[in-house]
């Protein structure tokens, strides 16, 4: 201790602060190396600022920097940057005192008994500087301003207390913290362990970081960068290390925005879905910095998690500093932040299925699940979601897709509905009766294979004012002229009435019906709110969609039809075999056939009366 030596308490408050720092405000204690870090490169960012506002700098040809020295047999880590320095009058300022109303105000509601203190309220310096003393016995600071009149000066603390200050006329411009390690926290003095952390929170800051003289952080933040001067070869170079992937992505959003929020976004859609490819379910990897240095790995309210195949980088300097790097605390931010890249994610894929189809349809081939996934569980996003769905259609050659905008486009005028089959495939879509009302009417409808489509379309409901309907449920009657072989219609209702009373409980009703043209007769699912499709969805995610319970249709302009009509007067016993197997026939059409086996035997039965009845 030189006679020069001041020595000083801490101002009560930032004792206080300390006691939390150390205690109870980090997670994980490496925490401390990226705050000295992000402290350092603040620091090179305003000695910048003041060499390019013409300011007259001490050391002005020193090259802006951050430098970290590992001793592992001293047990000691140093980190020095040549960036802004402190004076002696900000040394006492920053380190010893709470400069900050905004610090007090979370002392207060520590001393209030809050659980969780809003994170927002801590001052930008102090805290993350506080973060080393985590890890350390003691603390010094060796500084020098960039002001050429000021000289340097060494601060000391064992933070239990009191700090020291002493003049260090020698000490060149910036600023060098030099910890001596706890026994038990030795590994922070190996540079493995020091190398680690670098990647993964400050790998992008903006200033070279040496690491015993060694850079360590060579990957360019391109993200801060303009659009117009990356290379695709950048691009994908980045996504490469990014998204741990050696294949180039499919495509890439890179945005910035300054309202509501200030943005800097770049993220990636991968070249395979690799939930599809019967790997475990997709995580995030959506990174969130604040000024290039990691806040969040793999933050996952950024977005929804309908887009958890993402994988990119969002930054945003609106994110509170220092205590909010280590966990985001405030969910407002988080759900704004999230409304906002989600809203713009969907914008630019509806950009893109205008400008580059080919490349949309690969994207929609590969993630079309989770884009109804999103229909499904999103409100807030369910519009422009829906949007984006394309479906094959009775007007469209096989494997061509519509959006809804383009099927609305195309609806006669007396169309009020948006129409859709499930189906397994466009062979068995186009072979279903549900189709022949439409087909006589010449109204598009939309084919549905998959089995979360139905999900869609009953969570969609509507698009643009137009109600979906499914072809099962629509309520459309064919008004071509009857065929003179028609049954009347009191000999089709008769027949109705009669084939109920044969078929019992197998249905709930039997009707004459006004949708079929080529098919004898259609089954419905009792429920107007439940089809087919969903009944076998539901079933096939273990789910009980309740007992079956099914209407019968029978068309009276069908040579069938009007045959049964006549044998049930002459060999009603054939005719209630011939009702018996329409119903199967109908169940097999609509898949709801539960046990082929039954319906076999009872085809073979069919048959040997219909041999007795020719003999």
């Amino acid at each position: 201790m030189s006679q020069k030596t001041e020595k000083h308490e801490f101002q009560a408050e930032i004792q206080q602060l300390l006691d939390i720092v150390i205690h109870s405000l980090y997670t994980d204690k490496e925490i401390f190396i990226r705050e000295l870090i992000s402290n350092a490169a603040d620091a090179c960012e305003k000695l910048r600022f003041h060499q390019s506002s013409g300011k007259e700098i001490h050391e002005p040809d020193t090259e802006l920097k951050i430098s970290i020295a590992t001793d592992d047999k001293a047990n000691t880590i140093t980190i020095t940057d040549t960036g802004i320095g402190m004076t002696r009058d900000e040394l006492v300022e920053n380190l010893g005192t709470i400069a900050h109303s905004g610090s007090k105000a979370f002392l207060k509601q520590v001393s209030e008994g809050k659980e969780k203190p809003d994170a927002n309220l801590i001052g930008q310096f102090g805290v993350g500087f506080y973060s080393a003393f985590m890890v350390a016995e003691e603390v010094k600071v060796h500084t020098r301003s960039f002001a050429p009149d000021q000289s340097g000066h060494t601060w000391v603390s064992q933070g239990v207390g009191t700090y020291e200050i002493d003049e260090a006329p020698d000490c060149p411009r910036g600023t060098r913290i030099f910890i001596k390690l706890k026994e038990d926290d030795k590994e922070f003095a190996t540079s493995t362990r020091v190398e680690s952390i670098i990647k993964q929170y400050s790998n992008f800051v903006p200033f070279p970081i040496e690491l015993n003289g060694e850079v360590v952080n060579k990957v360019s933040a391109i993200w801060t960068r303009s659009k117009s001067e990356i290379k695709d070869e950048e691009y994908n170079e980045f996504y490469h290390y990014i998204g741990h992937d050696h294949e180039d992505p499919l495509t890439r959003l890179h945005f910035s925005a300054d309202a509501p929020l200030a943005i800097k976004s770049l993220v990636y859609i991968p070249a395979k879905n690799m939930e599809t490819l019967g790997v475990a379910r997709s995580e995030n990897e959506v990174h969130l910095y604040c000024r290039k240095v990691l806040i969040q790995s793999k933050a996952e309210k950024l977005f929804p998690e309908w887009l958890r195949f993402l994988k990119g980088v969002v930054d945003s300097e609106d994110l509170p500093l220092n205590i909010s790097r280590e966990s985001m605390q405030d969910s407002a931010l988080m759900q704004k932040l999230n409304k906002v890249l989600t809203t713009r994610f969907l914008k630019h894929l509806d950009e893109l299925s205008k400008k580059d189809e080919e490349t949309f349809y690969k994207l929609y081939d590969l993630y079309h699940r989770f884009l109804k996934e999103g229909v499904a569980t999103d409100f807030t996003h369910r519009d422009s979601l829906a949007n984006l769905l394309r479906y094959e259609s009775t007007v469209l050659d096989k494997g061509k897709k519509t959006s809804l905008k383009d099927y609305i486009s195309r609806m006669p005028e007396d169309q009020k509905e948006i129409y859709y089959l499930l189906a397994s495939g466009r062979d068995a879509a186009e072979d279903s009766p549900y189709l022949e009302v439409f087909k006589s009417k010449n109204y598009e409808v939309l084919f549905l294979y998959d089995p979360i489509d139905e999900i869609v379309m009953d969570h969609l409901g509507q698009f643009e004012e137009k109600t979906l309907t499914s072809a099962e449920k629509a309520d459309l009657k064919i008004e071509d002229a009857k065929d003179e072989k028609a049954l009347s219609e009191e000999d089709a209702g008769a027949l109705a009435k009669w084939a109920k009373e044969k078929l019992g409980d197998k249905v709930e009703e039997v009707r004459v019906s006004t949708r079929l043209v080529g098919s004898p007769a259609v089954v419905l699912d009792s429920d107007k709110t439940m089809t087919a499709q969903m009944r076998r969805f539901m079933k096939s995610m273990g789910q009980d969609s309740g007992p079956v319970k099914l209407d019968m249709e029978l068309n009276p302009q069908h040579p069938i039809v009007s045959q049964l009509f006549a044998m049930k007067g002459t060999n009603e016993l054939l005719a209630t075999k011939v009702v018996e197997q329409l119903l199967d026939n109908a169940r097999l059409a609509a898949g709801v056939v539960e046990d082929p086996k039954t319906m076999v035997r009872q085809l073979n039965q069919l048959l040997e009366q219909v041999l007795a009845a020719g003999k």
